[in-house]
């Protein structure tokens, strides 16, 4: 399980919770580490780094899978909306294995372009779109959650039941900015007129060369919004995201 670097002492905290009067142990695994490439080249640089069989296994992992390799681990994973893989790898080869992605000509990029690009592909990030005050059905997670079989029990499960059969007075939306401007987090949503909702993530879009954003608004909001940007109302439309995948526009 890779956790929420952010998160890490309460997260573990919950899980030994938990675990407590099962045969069940925690292992902290300080000894690895985590490199993220991503992008319409990012497998084939990956490939080239691993050579020989373990290039021929990566390459053969469906989307959202893992493959054990010799002294790593090669995820189809990632938070980008782009292709690519995360390499789960010893910490002390790190550095190494790095360096021979940048000779194969990765570009290093920070957490701003990371978040530009999770936001265009639609994905929540903890602590502005989702934390322990909202439940998956809110935050447009309700496919995360395994409901079927009936008979099988997870924690949080008569809440969430219980939230569907009262019904669901929020929902997670995208919006697009039809006036100039920029969306930002917190800003103010009105529906007919009426402070109704907010903006959770909010940026601008290179790839759409728009202001986008996740925002929470009640259930039953429509096609149009409002969103207050400097006192002023700007007209927004509501869309389902992702606004972007594999760098291609899809609204």
């Amino acid at each position: 399980m890779v956790i929420n670097a952010a998160t890490t002492d309460k997260d573990l905290a919950w899980m030994r919770r938990q675990a407590e009067g099962f045969e069940v142990a925690l292992q902290v695994r300080d000894d690895l580490a985590l490199i993220a490439v991503q992008g319409p080249h990012a497998r084939e640089k990956v490939h080239q780094v691993l050579g020989g069989g373990e290039s021929e296994a990566a390459a053969a992992l469906d989307p959202f899978s893992l493959a054990e390799l010799d002294g790593m681990a090669v995820a189809r994973t990632g938070y980008t909306g782009e292709d690519g893989y995360e390499v789960m790898l010893p910490a002390a080869g790190a550095v190494d294995f790095w360096r021979k992605l940048l000779a194969a000509g990765v570009a290093p990029c920070g957490l701003g372009a990371r978040d530009t690009l999770r936001l265009e592909a639609g994905m929540n990030l903890y602590g502005a779109d989702m934390d322990e005050t909202v439940t998956p059905l809110e935050s447009g997670l309700a496919w995360t959650v395994a409901f079927e079989p009936a008979e099988r029990d997870f924690l949080g499960r008569a809440a969430l039941e219980r939230q569907k059969a009262e019904g669901v007075q929020r929902k997670l939306v995208g919006l697009v900015l039809e006036d100039r401007g920029v969306l930002r987090n917190h800003q103010i949503v009105r529906v007919a007129g009426e402070p109704a909702g907010e903006i959770t993530s909010g940026s601008f879009s290179p790839t759409l060369g728009r202001a986008i954003a996740l925002a929470r608004v009640p259930a039953d909001t429509g096609e149009t919004v409002e969103v207050e940007v400097r006192g002023r109302p700007l007209r927004a439309k509501v869309v389902k995201p992702p606004f972007v995948r594999h760098g291609k526009a899809l609204i």
